[in-house]
């Protein structure tokens, strides 16, 4: 039975009748204020979406197969690779590894990985085109991609400093995009887990990124991979990472480059708990679902114990399998683009886009991104934007349930903790002010411990 012929038997409903239908219904109420809510992006949300919120409009961007991600933190090399191995074989497909310095062995830690056809992510805590040039050899028979994630701008962000000046970053990262095509990391994270909004942080990741397309204008430029934080807001989320691509094609026209970008992403933090931390799977699941409806190219998931505990193997593993259990037993890697033409996401994904378009044509026309970082206006926008949503938790309009809402009383967790949970000051001279990392609970968290 064709499409056309299928609803024949219905007609068609138009937006006035539905509102006029729900006007009856609400027996007086005022539809847009019992219905319509305003999102902290400045987005009002309907009871109901159809054609009419598409103007025409869809986005249109390809979605990949996402990949099953294991991140790894290399204290050392031979238990880092060890740790690999058990990961490839337990249904991880691509790796994620954190180098700390320099003295890691690259050939100790990729020892007997079949590297064939696997995507790595590295993020390196320091800078050296030397380094990269051992990767680069070590790796160079063998079908591997890598991505680099070189992120100057992003560790400027966060330490407050460059690791060496700004002519010597952007000359080491010169280097580094003639040795590998891979090269250029933007953390979007950083902004999400600090309290950012949608907007903001859709905003700020393609100033971000702009920033280095400016830089290699008159040269190659490089592939980009941002790394994004994917909080509870299920809808929203999905949206986001859609609206990324969206952006990221619009930025890249202007440069007259077809480039796509890679999309690694990972559950926030911000709105993980100590207590009640069980509900915490929970939550990672709702947002690794959002990641790969979103179009995440590679989804790493944080264990529900990440905050307080070291790494475990136990965490570890429920926090892959909840990845294969959406991927594997849910289909989700079955249908390509599920999102694509449901008009209540289609019309978020826009109007996020819109308005992060706008934001980023601000930060242009005041100076560009890094401008906007030197005099502390990104830091202002994020910690304005970050104080309203604390407003929200401690009022119990935002829940996080068994920590601001349905406390169970008799939870303890203060023996349990092998982590320091919180925000750590570290008094050190910066260039600018850093961008902080804090979860929405630890003020609350603080105060229970105090209290055990």
């Amino acid at each position: 039975m064709s499409k056309k012929t299928l609803f024949n038997d219905f007609s068609e409903v138009s937006t006035k009748e539905w509102k006029q239908k729900i006007q009856v219904d609400l027996k007086g109420a005022d539809y847009n204020n019992t219905l319509v809510w305003e999102s902290p992006e400045g987005i009002k949300v309907k009871p109901f979406y159809n054609e009419d919120d598409l103007s025409g409009k869809t986005t249109n961007v390809a979605t990949p197969d996402w990949k099953v991600g294991q991140a790894i933190f290399v204290h050392n090399e031979a238990a880092a690779n060890k740790k690999a191995i058990n990961a490839l074989e337990r249904g991880a497909e691509d790796l994620i590894f954190t180098i700390p310095n320099d003295e890691i062995k690259i050939h100790v830690l990729l020892k007997n990985i079949d590297l064939k056809h696997k995507t790595i992510y590295f993020f390196l805590q320091f800078l050296s085109s030397e380094y990269i040039s051992k990767i680069e050899e070590f790796c160079k028979k063998q079908e591997v991609n890598i991505h680099y994630n070189v992120d100057i701008i992003g560790n400027l962000a966060i330490t407050g400093n460059w690791y060496y000046n700004l002519e010597k970053d952007h000359e080491v990262l010169t280097q580094i995009s003639k040795k590998a095509i891979n090269t250029v990391g933007v953390n979007v994270s950083t902004y999400q887990n600090s309290g950012a909004t949608m907007v903001q942080q859709l905003a700020f990741a393609v100033a971000h990124a702009n920033e280095y397309l400016n830089y290699f204008k008159e040269d190659t430029i490089p592939n980009f991979t941002f790394k994004v934080s994917v909080s509870g807001n299920y809808f929203f989320e999905i949206a986001k990472l859609r609206a990324l691509r969206l952006l990221w094609k619009t930025l890249t026209a202007e440069y007259n480059i077809n480039a796509d970008c890679t999309i690694l992403a990972v559950p926030s933090k911000r709105n993980k708990t100590l207590y009640d931390y069980n509900v915490n799977m929970l939550r990672t699941t709702t947002e690794c679902m959002a990641a790969s409806m979103g179009g995440a190219d590679t989804i790493y998931n944080l264990a529900y114990d990440a905050i307080y505990h070291k790494d475990n193997e136990f965490g570890e593993r429920i926090a892959r399998n909840q990845l294969l259990i959406l991927k594997k037993e849910s289909y989700l890697d079955v249908v390509t683009n599920p999102a694509d033409g449901a008009y209540y996401i289609e019309s978020l994904t826009h109007q996020l886009a819109e308005k992060a378009l706008e934001l980023f044509k601000s930060i242009e026309a005041s100076g560009g991104f890094l401008s906007n970082l030197k005099n502390h206006s990104i830091q202002k926008k994020i910690k304005e934007s970050a104080a309203k949503e604390q407003e929200l938790f401690n009022t119990e309009k935002e829940v996080l349930v068994g920590t601001n809402k349905y406390i169970n009383k008799a939870d303890k967790i203060k023996e349990d903790l092998e982590l320091y949970p919180f925000v750590k000051t570290n008094a050190r001279k910066t260039l600018i002010e850093p961008i902080i990392e804090k979860r929405l609970a630890e003020t609350l968290e603080q105060n229970r411990l105090k209290d055990e």
